[in-house]
C-alpha cells in the first residue's frame, strides 16, 4: 500500500502547491555553500508567509527539508541554484519532503539567514528584472 513508495528508503511526503500572486508562501536557506545544518547541504524552509500557498496548505512547516522541487533533487547544489530552480519552477510545483521534518537540530536555530543571503540575492534578481522579486519569495 503506501509502503511501495518508500521501499527501503525514508518515508517521504509529496506536497502540491499553486503558485499564487505573492509566489509559493515561503523563503527556503541552504545549498553546498551555505549550510543551514552542519554537514548538510541540503534546502530547508526558513519561513512560511502568512496567509500564502504553503500556509494554507499546512504540510510545509519552518525548519522542513526539501529533497526535491518537481522532481529535481536538492541535494548538493549552490544555494543560488535552488533558488533559480523555484524560480522557474512554474505555476504548479511539487515538493518531497521527509516525513519526520522540522529540522534534525529540533526547534528553528538561532541563526537568521532568511534576511540576509535571500535578502541580497532578492535585491541582485530584483536589480536585473523587478517582476521576479516577489516571485523569489516562493
Amino acid at each position: 500500500c503506501l509502503d511501495k513508495m518508500s521501499d527501503s528508503s525514508p518515508k517521504v511526503v509529496d506536497v502540491k502547491l499553486k503558485r499564487g500572486s505573492a509566489g509559493l508562501g515561503f523563503n527556503i536557506v541552504g545549498g553546498v555553500d551555505q549550510h543551514y545544518v552542519a554537514n548538510d547541504s541540503g534546502i530547508y524552509v526558513s519561513k512560511i508567509k502568512e496567509d500564502g500557498p504553503a500556509a494554507l496548505d499546512g504540510r510545509l512547516q519552518e525548519g522542513d527539508k526539501i529533497l526535491t522541487i518537481n522532481g529535481v533533487i536538492l541535494d548538493d547544489r549552490t544555494h543560488k541554484d535552488a533558488v533559480e530552480l523555484f524560480i522557474t519552477a512554474g505555476d504548479d510545483v511539487e515538493l518531497r519532503l521527509p516525513t519526520q521534518t522540522n529540522g534534525p537540530t529540533g526547534p528553528q536555530p538561532e541563526i537568521k539567514l532568511s534576511v540576509s543571503p535571500l535578502g541580497i540575492l532578492a535585491a541582485l534578481v530584483g536589480a536585473a528584472t523587478p517582476h521576479l522579486m516577489s516571485l523569489y519569495n516562493f
